[in-house]
């Protein structure tokens, strides 16, 4: 009688033994496939960055260019100082001669004087002999720099290879310029219409030119869709 007994307290010693090793089992295999799982999925994708480059006078379309990225999925517009490394780089009047160019806008480019200005609505032979220093000289003209695309569109179609004036004062950007021409009395200057505000008067209507998105590459990937979402 007491070695069945014992027989019976062995068996039921195993069973239990093996009860509590199945239950492990499973608590390991469901462990296991939790972090399967887990592991599994797909790690968030990596934003691409598109380096853009604006003028400051095709600064404007720059907005443009943000919500155009902001409707596609992971990519990011970082501004550069730098065109020589931008994916976009963004200027009006004619592209440079190793560039994929896209029309994007077009902008027209004013002479603009302060609204006290003695200058009245110009001719072309009267813009150019203003700025080459032969106008009044009571009158106070602003450029950019000859690098500048603003002024390289003005020199193309008003000055036609003269030199502007010596005198002339040199605005950074065409908000120095508008700012200018709006609180400075007896002055006049070269501004985008985009950048045209208050109180001031357009004398002279220099030219329309086109709006440009250039790439140094043809455009692949993000930049592939940017462009034409731009030039819608």
């Amino acid at each position: 009688m007491l070695g069945k007994k014992t027989n019976r307290h062995v068996v039921a010693r195993s069973a239990l033994r093996g009860t509590a090793c199945y239950y492990m089992l499973l608590f390991l295999l469901s462990s296991f496939l939790v972090v399967s799982c887990s592991n599994s999925a797909p790690p968030p994708a990596t934003p691409q960055v598109v380096l853009v480059y604006s003028t400051p006078a095709a600064e404007p379309w720059l907005s443009e260019l943000y919500d155009c990225a902001a409707g596609q999925n992971n990519v990011v517009v970082s501004r550069v100082d730098d065109s020589a490394i931008a994916d976009i780089g963004l200027q009006i009047g004619e592209p440079p001669a190793a560039s994929f160019a896209y029309q994007i806008d077009t902008e027209e480019i004013l002479i603009v004087t302060q609204r006290q200005s003695p200058v009245q609505n110009l001719t072309i032979d009267d813009a150019r002999a203003l700025f080459m220093g032969l106008g009044d000289p009571s009158v106070q003209v602003w450029v950019y720099s000859s690098d500048a695309d603003v002024q390289k569109v003005f020199d193309q179609f008003v000055m036609e290879g003269r030199s502007v004036s010596s005198s002339a004062l040199v605005a950074v950007s065409p908000q120095q310029m508008s700012d200018t021409l709006v609180n400075q009395p007896n002055t006049v200057g070269i501004l985008p219409r985009h950048w045209k505000a208050g109180d001031v008067r357009e004398v002279y209507s220099v030219a329309k030119v086109p709006v440009l998105a250039l790439t140094n590459t043809e455009p692949q990937d993000a930049i592939k869709e940017l462009i034409p979402c731009l030039q819608k």
